[in-house]
């Protein structure tokens, strides 16, 4: 199959070589946005800064983010090195680049939080069509300057602007009915039966944040997203419906 996807990747470089493999041999387009917490909250401690979070969120002062902004430009900039290196040419972008995604501060006391409202997916079809993969920080850009947005709510603004299934990739098997039992994945989920499962809690903690923005992908035009766990055949395994957690 060559679907052309949205792929939410992690930040991290450690063990990235077997993923890195595997999105560069996937025979469809690409377009990938990366996250980077633990980077972030290694070079703020190294630099003296303290890390708070609110429900799942990195409270962000105007003095931190430009850490925020230099971590994750280095960091996609060395994965799409990577990725260019085994055969797949690649950019590393971030949300300032070109006006690539447009944003507002989420809540003030958040400090630099922000949420996007608007993707301009010509850039990214032009780098397309050039034959380049974007990699794509989310950083993104309101009339003060940058703003650190979460990685999965910025994969979603994505896949629903360019209309194009979305797979966040994570260190689970995806949605389980009981987090330590894999066998307990739930394979497909209607909208109504996620938010049912988010209201039982069944869905809770790290997984929530991935499961709204799966679902706001799909509000914003997204033909369906999925979350699997990263690895080998991934890809293909979920576009034959074998892995993961389908939303439609």
């Amino acid at each position: 199959m060559n679907t052309p996807l949205l792929v939410k990747i992690g930040g991290s470089l450690k063990g990235a070589g077997g993923l890195l493999d595997e999105l560069a041999g996937y025979p469809g387009k690409l377009v990938l946005v990366h996250g980077g917490g633990p980077n972030i909250g290694e070079w703020l401690t190294k630099l003296g800064f303290e890390t708070c979070f609110h429900e799942g969120l990195r409270v962000t002062p105007p003095e931190q983010m430009q850490v925020v902004e230099m971590v994750l430009t280095a960091l996609g900039k060395e994965l799409a090195a990577g990725l260019s290196q085994r055969g797949r040419k690649s950019i590393g972008l971030t949300g300032r680049d070109a006006g690539l995604l447009e944003a507002k501060v989420l809540d003030p006391r958040l400090g630099r939080v922000g949420v996007v409202t608007r993707v301009s997916s010509g850039v990214i079809r032009s780098l397309l069509d050039a034959g380049l993969t974007p990699l794509i920080a989310p950083i993104g850009l309101d009339s003060q300057g940058a703003l650190n947005i979460n990685a999965d709510t910025a994969a979603g603004a994505v896949a629903g602007a360019l209309g194009w299934p979305a797979i966040f990739l994570t260190d689970v098997a995806g949605v389980l009915q009981d987090p330590k039992k894999p066998e307990t994945r739930f394979t497909a989920l209607s909208r109504e039966e996620t938010k049912k499962l988010l209201a039982e809690n069944v869905i809770s903690g790290g997984m929530i944040p991935k499961v709204e923005a799966a679902l706001a992908s799909l509000e914003r035009g997204a033909p369906w997203s999925a979350i699997a766990e990263g690895g080998r055949g991934v890809l293909q395994a979920v576009l034959n419906k074998q892995a993961g957690t389908r939303f439609a």
